[in-house]
C-alpha cells in the first residue's frame, strides 16, 4: 500500500476517534509533510480536511436518522460544543443540523464518501536524475493554495506571462513554479517565476524565493501539462516509497525550459523533488 491508502484506511477505521495529522503520518510510515503532499496529489484533497469532512458527513447521516441529541452528535464528530458544530455544518452544507433533523432527508447535501483510490499510476515513469542545485534566487507572483484550490494555478501562470523578459536582473530562459511554506492542513504558497540575480528593484507585488543548493531527484514530465497531476501523484505514492529516499525540508519546484509552449501545454517539463542525502 502507498502512504496515501494507508492514510485513508487508516482513517475510515479510526473515524469516531481523535484522529490528528501525526496519528496518520504514523500510520502511514511517513513524515507529516510527505503525507500531506502525498494525500494532496492522489485526492485532491488535505487530509485533515478529508476527516473532518467524512466526519460531518456521517453526522448528517445520525441527524437525518432522528438522532435525538445534536450535542453528542457535535461531540462524536470531534466539536466541543453545538456552536461550534453548527458553524462546521453550515460551512460544509449549507444548511444547519437542526434542519436536517427536522426534514429527516440527506437530499440536496453535498456528502462527502470515502475515497476508493484509483490504483493506476503512470507506468511509464522515468527514473530521475539525481542533482545538488545551486543556490539560486526566484522572483514572481506568488498565492496561497489549498488541495482543493489549487486547480486556479494555470490562471496565476496567465497573470504572470506579461511580465517574462521584463523583469530586472530576469536570469536564463527558463521558468519555475516554486512551492513552499506548505502546512499540516495541505496549504502551500505556489510562486510563477523565474531566476533573478538579486532582489532589488522588482514589481511590488512579487514573491520572492531562495532556493539553496539541495540534492533534488528530477523527473522529467513529457506529456501535455494537464497530466502533471498523475506524474506528481506517482512520484510521491509510488516512487518515494519504493526509493527508501527521504523528502528534504526545501523547495520543491517545477522547471519550464525553453521547450515548454506556454500556449498549447506542450513540450514537457521537469519536477525537482528535494530529498536527503
Amino acid at each position: 500500500m502507498n502512504p496515501t491508502e494507508k492514510a485513508l484506511w487508516f482513517v475510515e477505521s479510526h473515524l469516531p476517534e481523535a484522529v490528528s495529522l501525526d496519528d496518520v503520518a504514523k500510520s502511514s510510515g511517513v513524515s507529516r509533510f510527505h503525507v500531506t503532499r502525498a494525500f494532496g496529489a492522489a485526492t485532491g484533497s488535505s487530509v485533515m480536511g478529508y476527516v473532518r469532512s467524512r466526519r460531518l458527513t456521517e453526522a448528517a447521516r445520525r441527524l437525518a436518522a432522528g438522532a435525538p441529541d445534536i450535542l453528542s452528535v457535535a461531540l462524536d464528530a470531534g466539536y466541543a460544543s453545538h456552536e461550534a458544530f453548527t458553524r462546521a455544518f453550515r460551512d460544509q452544507f449549507g444548511t444547519t443540523p437542526e434542519l436536517v433533523r427536522a426534514q429527516g432527508s440527506l437530499k440536496n447535501l453535498d456528502l462527502v464518501e470515502p475515497i476508493l483510490m484509483d490504483q493506476s499510476f503512470l507506468t511509464n515513469l522515468e527514473p530521475p536524475r539525481f542533482e545538488i542545485s545551486r543556490p539560486f534566487l526566484i522572483a514572481g507572483l506568488g498565492e496561497r493554495y489549498s488541495c482543493e484550490t489549487s486547480a486556479g494555478i494555470p490562471m496565476q501562470w496567465q497573470r504572470f506571462g506579461p511580465y517574462i523578459g521584463n523583469i530586472p536582473g530576469e536570469v536564463g530562459d527558463a521558468a519555475y513554479g516554486v512551492c513552499v511554506n506548505g502546512d499540516d492542513a495541505g496549504n502551500f504558497d505556489y510562486i510563477a517565476g523565474v531566476e533573478v540575480s538579486d532582489f532589488s528593484d522588482l514589481p511590488k507585488e512579487f514573491s520572492r524565493v531562495r532556493v539553496p543548493a539541495q540534492i533534488y531527484a528530477v523527473f522529467a514530465h513529457r506529456d501535455h501539462i494537464s497530466t502533471i497531476r498523475r506524474t506528481v501523484n506517482t512520484i510521491w505514492n509510488k516512487w518515494l516509497p519504493a526509493s527508501g529516499h527521504k523528502i528534504a525540508d526545501a523547495p520543491e519546484f517545477e522547471r519550464y525550459g525553453p521547450e515548454f509552449d506556454p500556449r498549447s501545454g506542450n513540450g514537457g517539463l521537469e519536477i525537482w523533488i528535494p530529498v536527503k542525502a
